[in-house]
């Protein structure tokens, strides 16, 4: 079952938010096409409009990965993943599905960090999440795959199968900084891996802070 881009970023935001603001889900429209535009923990980020929205549910509804409830109080209609359910996948494997169609290919450590606040999920166990990537990769249609280490990188990654990959920015997407990366010589190679190392550490605790920032926040 292969998703288009579309189809995977409106489906993976709905596994996000049910295990991260369990609170506030289902969702309506207006909250998930929120949960699709967010700049943070997106790549890419993307602009779509709610009407693009639930066009997408409706064809998410057809292939039976998610449903629009009603009733219970609700004044209008929401939305809920059904993943599950189709898949036969486990909190574990929905985790780490989720985060790899929202942010592309990631290391194990790096999906072990931005899973730890699924409340389904591996809960930072690298166990876990290597356990759960393989269920991902060996299925008769595998939704996730092991990357070849790549030059200059100390983990290979993983990527997921599942959804097509949008690879450009809107238009009107807000951009940061451009960034020159310095120039380092002459060091011990040593030390470098050990600042790298480090440095990746430090990144992935502030990132970690920042998600529960925004999930306070309700962003």
């Amino acid at each position: 079952m292969q998703l288009t881009a579309a189809q995977g970023r409106v489906v993976a935001c709905l596994v996000e938010k049910a295990q991260t603001t369990p609170d506030s889900y289902p969702l309506s429209t207006n909250a998930l096409t929120k949960a699709c535009n967010q700049t943070t923990n997106r790549n890419p980020v993307v602009g779509y409009t709610e009407r693009e929205v639930d066009a997408v549910m409706l064809e998410l509804r057809e292939m039976k990965l998610a449903r629009t409830v009603s009733g219970s109080g609700h004044r209008v209609g929401k939305h809920k993943h059904i993943v599950d359910e189709t898949l036969g996948l486990d909190g574990h494997e929905l985790a780490i599905l989720a985060a790899l169609v929202l942010r592309g290919p990631q290391t194990r450590n790096e999906l072990a960090t931005r899973t730890e606040r699924y409340v389904d999920g591996p809960q930072g166990d690298k166990a876990a999440v290597d356990a759960a990537i393989d269920r991902l990769a060996s299925g008769q249609e595998p939704l996730a795959v092991r990357l070849a280490r790549q030059p200059g990188e100390r983990e290979p990654r993983i990527d997921q199968c599942w959804a097509e990959v949008r690879g450009e920015q809107p238009a009107d997407a807000p951009t940061g900084p451009q960034i020159t990366p310095a120039v380092v010589l002459d060091d011990d190679p040593a030390d470098l891996e050990a600042r790298v190392a480090a440095l990746e550490e430090a990144l992935a605790a502030q990132t970690l802070r920042i998600d529960r920032l925004l999930d306070e926040l309700g962003a």
